[in-house]
């Protein structure tokens, strides 16, 4: 069981970062960016969600099964 919900968070982990950075580089966060602003929060939390869940997946994986 723990796999599958590794798997499933590393998968949507990517998702997030994939449309994240689609985000961060889309023409109205462009525009953005040129008049001083950071960027779009949404874009941003995107990448961060996306950064946490990946990592978590792939620890998840390639933790090993413990034997209690």
């Amino acid at each position: 069981m723990r796999k599958i919900i590794s798997t499933v968070l590393l998968v949507s982990g990517l998702l997030l970062l994939y449309f994240g950075y689609d985000e961060y580089h889309s023409f109205r966060s462009e525009v953005d960016q040129l008049l001083g602003g950071g960027g779009s929060d949404k874009a941003i939390w995107m990448l961060v969600g996306g950064t946490a869940a990946s990592i978590g997946g792939l620890v998840g994986l390639l933790r090993g099964e413990r034997s209690i």
